[in-house]
């Protein structure tokens, strides 16, 4: 059966009626110390604001609009580096899995198994990243309604998961264009599992700059702060100490300053609203 609390590492729980948790880092995996810094730095952050903080990275960038786009390390090197980020750090990991092979490594590594917006449909994907007792991180596909998410989440009670959180990351109609729906994602927040929400991705514009994605990065802070009112478990964001040189989703992504900011309105907004 589902849970409404996902237990993602000891003390620390995602819940739509809970205090809200930080799933944030770097989109993919780049060379030297930058995810060690993105860490430290969203460590600290949280330690002060007294929030639960998941670390996420991509090892692989499989689903890319352009063959010229960055794909990251690999999942060898990726999970070397994963590893040493969770040693150091202490936090708990999340990162993607693209194949059903990909989903027992992976697992050993990381706290939380992440299922790509555009496979979130795979039943042989689920199934295998099911079996390895890990939570799931589901991306509701851009072009699904709330309605068909929630039908994923079914499929997965089906297939024995019991820890799902959704995420919800912005529907496409497209002309290179997300559109988040409050109305939607306050259906998602009623449903039977956790919900997150991904306000980096969500600003993307799909293959705007020749073929790669470009984004509004002044509007996630908004959106972030829109998203805690209506009381989900979690805000989704990605940063990086210089977004405009970052290998992967620069245009989206917000600096270390700014993710200490939204950090901290969207806690005062999140305390204010499940106060009430």
């Amino acid at each position: 059966m589902l849970r409404a609390e996902v237990a993602v590492s000891p003390g620390l729980v995602l819940a739509n009626r809970r205090p809200l948790v930080f799933v944030a880092g770097v989109n993919v995996l780049e060379e030297g110390e930058t995810c060690l810094e993105v860490a430290a730095v969203l460590k600290a952050c949280a330690t002060r604001l007294g929030v639960g903080l998941v670390f996420k990275a991509s090892f692989d960038k499989a689903n890319r609009s352009s063959a010229q786009s960055w794909r990251g390390p690999g999942m060898i090197a990726g999970l070397a580096m994963l590893r040493r980020v969770g040693d150091e750090t202490g936090l708990p990991l999340m990162t993607d899995i693209h194949t059903a092979a990909q989903a027992a490594p992976v697992a050993e590594v990381v706290d939380v198994l992440q299922i790509p917006a555009f496979l979130c449909r795979q039943t042989d994907l689920l199934d295998a990243a099911i079996q390895t007792g890990r939570p799931l991180h589901i991306k509701k596909m851009q072009t699904m309604s709330p309605r068909d998410a929630l039908q994923v989440v079914a499929k997965c009670a089906d297939l024995g998961a019991q820890q799902v959180i959704l995420c919800e990351r912005g529907t496409s109609f497209g002309y290179q264009n997300l559109v988040v729906d409050p109305l939607g994602v306050a259906e998602l927040a009623a449903g039977p599992v956790p919900l997150c929400v991904d306000v980096t991705h969500a600003v993307q514009l799909p293959g705007a700059l020749d073929g790669r994605a470009g984004g509004r990065r002044d509007l996630v802070l908004p959106l972030a702060l829109s998203m805690a009112a209506l009381g989900v478990a979690a805000v989704f964001f990605e940063c990086h100490p210089n977004p405009d040189l970052a290998r992967c989703d620069g245009p989206s992504a917000l600096d270390l300053p700014g993710a200490v900011r939204l950090m901290e309105r969207v806690v005062a907004v999140d305390r204010l609203v499940k106060a009430l």
